[in-house]
Parts: structure tokens; C-alpha cells; sequence
């Protein structure tokens, strides 16, 4: 990996990892033995969350699952070995400090963080410092879990971070005079565009900022799966997803590059590679993708990014 110094962006290359759309998240992590690994799975009782945490646990890791009502999720985790329920609201700092120092105070090291919860198309909605509900869910709450959980990461000398974008980041980029829409007309589509942007750009961040630190970030597209993600959706909108341009801008012109429905299953796959992947070893900054090809992207992305704009960093 190659960088242009003269525009502080980073060279994108292809990883080929072999596997395709069709590939299942069993089938990403292949033989590998967890046994001795914690990994903290941020909605790993629903979606591709659920089926992360049951993979990582069955090959061996204890895994954390957070949940706002642990309850209610305690049925659809029955059965899976080694998995502990936690309390989290993400769009609450208090609950965040307060999972991160329960955690920190076990003397546990965290070998994998898997940012996985999320909303998408809500309402409307903000919590209670004024942040809409997107981005307060989907990237606010997460950066600030990391941070919180930044000494467990360093003590696994070897943790790997993984944040669940989406290719909706194309619906758009972050606004950082307005991240609210508190003087701009709210669009459901262009807040989650926004958090899902954040979020690629919180991992290669944190990439550069962790790596000397043996911490290494990636962000994942899983692809269109049917969870309860699409609870605000339209039927409309839930029988013709919104499409996408490629990469040269272009609508996709065959199956191969269209956007189709994944299983469950296959769309928990690029989460569980990138958390557990030994070919990954030693890289990070990417953004993993199975929907369409077989390939592990190198960013082309600038590291001076709005992230250096007065945010705070773990340490």
C-alpha cells in the first residue's frame, strides 16, 4: 500500500480473499479456533449481529452482546455458548461510560469490537444533547464505546475494530456545519448516507491512530439483507431498494453488479472475516465488501480528514 503524499490520500489495491456474495459467515471464518478471544458485538442480538455473535462464540470466543433491553434479547440469544448480555443505549453517553467501565474493570482484554447496531431511515428524532437519531446511533455512539473501550484494545496487542457501513454512504457525505439538520430540511435517506460515511471514516481514522498501538480498524458493507433495519421502510421502498451508481458512477449493467438480497447468513460474512481474518494481518484502513465481488479495497480516502477538526481521540 502506496501513499500519495502530495494529496494525503492512500492508493487503493485489491486483497482477492476468495470468497463471493454467496459466502456465509461460518464459511469466512473457515477452521479458525477463538478459543480465548473476547469479542464485544454491538447489536449481536438481531440481523447480522445475532448470527456474528453466534459464529465468533461457536468457534470458542466469549462474546459480549449490549442490548438497551437485555431481556428481550436474552431469547434470541438462548443456546449460544459463552455469550454475556450487557446493558448499552447508544444514544445515551452515560450508558456507554458506564458498559465500558464495567467491562474495564473485569481485567479483560478485547480482541474484537464489532460495531454492528444500527438504524436506518428513521424519523426524525434526536436524543437528548440534540444529535439526530442516525448519527448519534450509528457513529456518535459507537466512536465514543471505542474510546471508552481503548485500554481492554490495546491490552489484546493485536484487537481489530470493525464498523458496519454500508455502500449508503453514497446517499451522502458528512455535514459538519449541520450533522443535526437543525437549519436544513431532514432527509431520512441523506441522515443515514451521513452516519454510514462517518463511520468509514471513523475506521480509517482510527486505523492510522491505532495501528502503532497493534489496534487495526476496517469498515464492512454486508449488503441487502431483510432484518428488522428495514422497520421505518415503506413496502415500497422495502420491494425496490434504493439503487446505487458503482464506482465509476455508472447503474449496474449486469446480475453480478446489481443489488440483490442476501441471507442472513451471508451478510454477517464480511464482519467475522474482517474481525478474524489471519490473511488481515498487519493491514488495515479497508473496506470490505462481498456483494459484489471478491475483492478486500484498500481505501482512496484522505487521511486529513474533518476527524483532525477538534474531535476527540482515544488515548
Amino acid at each position: 500500500m502506496k501513499s500519495d503524499s502530495s494529496s494525503g490520500r492512500t492508493n487503493q489495491s485489491a486483497i482477492p480473499s476468495g470468497f463471493g456474495s454467496q459466502t456465509t459467515a461460518r464459511e469466512a471464518l473457515g477452521n479458525l479456533d477463538l478459543t480465548g478471544k473476547i469479542a464485544l458485538v454491538t447489536g449481536g442480538y438481531s440481523g447480522i449481529g445475532l448470527e456474528t455473535s453466534r459464529v465468533l462464540a461457536e468457534a470458542g470466543a466469549t462474546v459480549i452482546v449490549p442490548a438497551r433491553t437485555p431481556d428481550k434479547a436474552r431469547s434470541a440469544v438462548a443456546g449460544i455458548p459463552r455469550l454475556e448480555l450487557e446493558m448499552l443505549d447508544l444514544m445515551d453517553p452515560s450508558s456507554i461510560d458506564g458498559l465500558a467501565e464495567r467491562f474495564l474493570n473485569t481485567g479483560r482484554q478485547l480482541d474484537m469490537l464489532i460495531n454492528s447496531a444500527g438504524i436506518m431511515a428513521a424519523p426524525l428524532n434526536r436524543d437528548a444533547r440534540g444529535y439526530e437519531s442516525q448519527f448519534a446511533t450509528n457513529h456518535l455512539g459507537h466512536f465514543q464505546l471505542t474510546a471508552r473501550l481503548w485500554p481492554a484494545l490495546r491490552k489484546a496487542n493485536g484487537a481489530r475494530v470493525v464498523s458496519v457501513s454500508s455502500r449508503g454512504h453514497r446517499l451522502g457525505g458528512v455535514d459538519f456545519d449541520d450533522p443535526s439538520f437543525h437549519h436544513r430540511e431532514y432527509d431520512k435517506w441523506k441522515a443515514y448516507g451521513q452516519s454510514k460515511s462517518a463511520n468509514a471514516l471513523f475506521a480509517v481514522e482510527l486505523d492510522h491512530r491505532g495501528k502503532a498501538q497493534h489496534i487495526r480498524a476496517f469498515s464492512v458493507h454486508p449488503g441487502l439483507i431483510m432484518t428488522d433495519l428495514s422497520r421505518h421502510l415503506t413496502d415500497d421502498e422495502v420491494g425496490r431498494p434504493k439503487q446505487l451508481n458503482d464506482e465509476q458512477g455508472e447503474k449496474p449493467t449486469s446480475v453480478a453488479n446489481a443489488d440483490t438480497f442476501k441471507t442472513v447468513e451471508q451478510g454477517a460474512a464480511t464482519s467475522v472475516w474482517c474481525a478474524t481474518s489471519e490473511q488481515l494481518i498487519g493491514k488495515g484502513a479497508c473496506i470490505a465488501r462481498t456483494w459484489i465481488s471478491r475483492r478486500l479495497f484498500q481505501p482512496t480516502v484522505s487521511r486529513a480528514s474533518a476527524f483532525d477538526r477538534g474531535r476527540s481521540t482515544p488515548n
